[in-house]
């Protein structure tokens, strides 16, 4: 499979209506996909926007993985039932928090077993905002 055909089943959502019925491998578990914040008052999600034309470094060793760009990260005040949404040029904000604090903490590689219909799971969530939380883009 080519890498063109590769990104483009990560970030296509499968629809499906009442009539069609899920299989197995399809269904995704809401739980999977967002992270709650300490108290659990928040939960967040994280779809992909744009991926890289980069090619991953050390395929054979680390598998395959993408290189983020965009997300929209969406923010559900639990609550409140209030829904925030917001999109994020991670490769600008890695790009800045270098510039002003020398270093960067993101992490903008992805396997591509971690991305479900286009969503990244929440056990990859913090190394994807830690850039944008430090310069308070993004509070959670």
């Amino acid at each position: 499979m080519e890498r063109e055909d590769i990104v483009r089943s990560l970030l296509e959502s499968k629809e499906t209506d009442s009539e069609n019925k899920l299989r197995n491998d399809e269904f995704i578990d809401e739980h999977v996909l967002a992270s709650r914040n300490h108290n659990g008052k928040k939960e967040m999600k994280i779809k992909i926007i744009e991926i890289s034309d980069e090619v991953a470094p050390s395929a054979w060793k680390l598998g395959n993985r993408v290189k983020i760009d965009k997300i929209l990260i969406t923010i559900k005040h639990v609550e409140e039932q209030k829904t925030e949404e917001s999109e994020f040029d991670i490769k600008a904000i890695e790009k800045e928090i270098a510039e002003k604090r020398h270093y960067s903490s993101s992490n903008r590689w992805v396997p591509t077993t971690d991305i479900k219909n286009g969503y990244i799971v929440r056990t990859r969530h913090t190394p994807l905002i830690s850039d944008a939380m430090a310069l308070d883009y993004l509070v959670f």
